[in-house]
């Protein structure tokens, strides 16, 4: 069982009792000690409390178990805005912003998330800002993308 497994294995149940969920587990070794990243997040948004409660009951569980023979730093925390949405879920959660998804042929995309499901997203194109002589049809606003096809996909920040 690799250093991640064991920690999301150990995760599961802590994360269960605020509803929240998993998005990623970074873990990045330097000389002096590793860095243990564990970004989770829920449907509701999750409080610096909440991280906090994970990140003591886990540290205590880590310490118990010695999964790490060697230093290391550990952070619990929500993903920030400019880390990319990688679940489903993260999708569903934001649902009326504004994202820029990057496809894997390397098109970039940006509009208004309007629906998520398992096998697509679909974005709502802003309106050409020059006049065109024959009017738009609203349906071609409208961009499918299977999810297979998304390479990454970030939340635009508006400071409108």
């Amino acid at each position: 069982m690799t250093i991640k497994e064991q920690l999301e294995a150990l995760l599961e149940p802590l994360l269960e009792d605020g509803n929240c969920f998993l998005v990623d587990i970074i873990i990045k070794p330097s000389k002096v000690s590793q860095k243990v990243s564990i970004l989770v997040d829920s449907d509701e948004g999750i409080t610096i409390q909440q991280c906090t409660s994970i990140s003591r009951r886990l540290a205590k569980q880590l310490e118990e178990l010695e999964v790490f023979a060697d230093a290391y730093t550990l952070e619990v925390s929500s993903p920030g805005l400019d880390q990319p949405l990688l679940l489903h879920r993260q999708y569903q959660k934001n649902l009326g912003r504004n994202l820029k998804v990057t496809l894997k042929t390397g098109e970039v995309i940006s509009g208004t998330l309007i629906e998520a499901s398992e096998e697509i997203v679909k974005l709502q194109l802003p309106a050409p800002k020059k006049k065109t002589k024959t009017p738009i049809d609203p349906a071609e606003l409208i961009r499918d993308i299977p999810f297979d096809d998304i390479s990454k996909a970030l939340i635009e920040i508006s400071f409108k």
